[in-house]
């Protein structure tokens, strides 16, 4: 070992000691509890969002829903006008409505989807941090339990040099492991949230197809209310 790697670790283990003499284990607990309320706090922030997200899409199915009836009646009125060209003119946008409504659905749908992760995942959090806070204290009152009876047994034994730090080294160690733990869950949860694509990726001759589709709805909706009007 080179004498620079061993003046390293020497300096290394010096800090750690520093620091280890300097963390107080009962707020070292509460900062891991701190850090947990707020990953919940954005976890809540986050489902709000996403909330916002899904009734904004429902107001907007609403109108889809809304242009759809319109164009009905419209063409309906139209043909007991003698006025096909305005009927099919109608009908042309109702079938526009219906691929915007369609489309609106399935946006719709899958942000409930996103949406019950999210509240799945909330509830998760909050029990883990309500199982937290109970080790939390129990772990506080026992640490403070211990720290007064090593106390009383050093001023004893006179062994507070040989000792001090120990037991403290140990509760430090605990400590980290439950805030890693509870940051290791928040991130887990949090990476299976998905993202929606809203882009059109169809080739160009399906979107032509699309468009014949369409319009031989027209064309079917045309001659349904021709015969529904001359009944």
């Amino acid at each position: 070992m080179s004498l620079l790697k061993r003046a390293t670790e020497v300096i290394e283990a010096k800090f750690n000691k520093l620091i280890n003499a300097a963390e107080d284990p009962n707020e070292t607990l509460d900062l891991s509890y701190e850090k947990m309320l707020s990953g919940l706090q954005e976890t809540r922030r986050h489902l709000a969002d996403v909330v916002t997200e899904q009734k904004v899409l429902e107001q907007q199915m609403a109108s889809a829903q809304a242009e759809v009836t319109r164009c009905e009646n419209d063409a309906k009125l139209a043909l007991q006008s003698n006025r096909e060209d305005l009927a099919r003119a109608a009908l042309t946008q109702k079938q526009a409505a219906a691929v915007k409504l369609a489309s609106l659905t399935e946006a719709r749908d899958n942000i409930a989807a996103q949406v019950q992760k999210l509240v799945d995942y909330e509830h998760k959090f909050q029990d883990r941090i309500d199982a937290f806070r109970t080790q939390k204290e129990v772990l506080k009152s026992q640490y403070g339990s211990a720290e007064a009876q090593v106390k009383v047994n050093e001023s004893l034994s006179g062994l507070s040099d040989k000792l001090g730090g120990v037991g403290e080294s140990v509760r430090r160690a605990k400590d980290k492991t439950e805030q890693m733990q509870a940051r290791a869950q928040a991130v887990d949860s949090l990476a299976d949230s998905g993202v929606l694509d809203d882009g059109d990726d169809r080739s160009q001759a399906e979107k032509e197809l699309a468009k014949l589709r369409s319009g031989s709805a027209v064309d079917s909706d045309l001659e349904r209310l021709k015969a529904e009007i001359k009944k």
